[in-house]
């Protein structure tokens, strides 16, 4: 009968060793993972929020402006040029003559009302320009400025529409608005029995108010002051039911960011600049400062 041969001597303890590698390369990976793995999405964002933005940006030599593409006033691009224009637009041309004394180092990037934060936290983006208001629950994800524009939310309707305001809202009402806004939460809030419908973008929203999709579409007054000036036929009704201070988002704990945005704002204010812009875009002076 022949005998099974069994390890010994010199081959065991090259296969012990050989064991003992492959555990510490185990070992090593898991410790690795969070970098990497599931939790890959933590460490990348860690690192975009500690990033330097000021010198990342004067080492690329532009700012990279997250900024609406369908929000006419603020950011609306011309299908036939291509260009994208304004108040927000202007407000990024600003930054870059602050931080590289040239305004037409900027590049634009399309954000929307649910895409915005996320590029910004992964580093697509240096800085959110797009009609956002600054909230409590936003405030944990990112920085603000200082607030660059006052708006507050109101409804656009077809003239003529029995809708008068929001207490015209009720279960027989559909009411259009867009994905990730501060406008859903707070319609829901104060028309509770309305139908809320959700668009991806602004376009999207009024394309459907004009189909009859839907009975009003709600949004800030400001944005909503754009839609009337592209459809005369469409109005806004009843009085604004929140308020919606716009704050140009960065990535959070990125002070010296912050305080650059802040310091810009105050000397286009000092200077009249920041007036020229509003009344520029809006057709009329901002409100004074109670």
């Amino acid at each position: 009968m022949k005998t099974k041969k069994r390890f010994k001597g010199p081959k065991l303890s090259l296969l012990f060793m050989l064991m003992f590698v492959i555990i510490l390369a185990g070992c090593g990976n898991d410790e690795a993972s969070p970098a990497t793995g599931s939790s890959g999405t933590s460490g990348g964002q860690e690192a975009s929020e500690n990033m330097d933005t000021i010198a990342a940006i004067k080492e690329r030599g532009k700012v990279i402006a997250g900024v609406k593409y369908d929000t006419r006033l603020f950011g609306l691009k011309d299908p036939i040029s291509g260009n994208v224009e304004g108040f927000d637009i202007d407000m990024a041309k600003a930054l870059a003559k602050k931080i590289l004394g040239d305004e037409t180092k900027v590049e634009l990037k399309e954000v929307t009302s649910k895409t915005r934060t996320p590029l910004l936290q992964n580093g697509e983006i240096d800085i959110i320009i797009a009609t956002m208001t600054i909230t409590e629950d936003r405030m944990k994800e990112v920085d603000f400025s200082d607030v660059y524009f006052n708006a507050g939310q109101s409804l656009l309707v077809a003239k003529g529409s029995p809708i008068t305001g929001i207490d015209s809202l009720n279960a027989d009402t559909t009411v259009l608005a867009v994905k990730g806004s501060t406008s859903v939460t707070n319609i829901k809030e104060k028309a509770p029995d309305a139908n809320v419908l959700e668009f991806e973008n602004y376009q999207e929203a009024f394309t459907a108010l004009k189909a009859n999709k839907g009975d009003a579409l709600t949004t800030d007054n400001s944005i909503l002051l754009g839609m009337m000036q592209d459809d005369p036929n469409y109005e806004m009704v009843g009085d604004i039911f929140t308020d919606e201070p716009y704050g140009m988002a960065i990535r959070k704990g990125d002070q010296q960011m912050v305080d650059t945005v802040n310091e810009m704002l105050q000397e286009m204010k000092d200077s009249g600049e920041y007036d020229e812009l509003y009344e520029k875009w809006l057709g009329t002076s901002p409100p004074s400062a109670e």
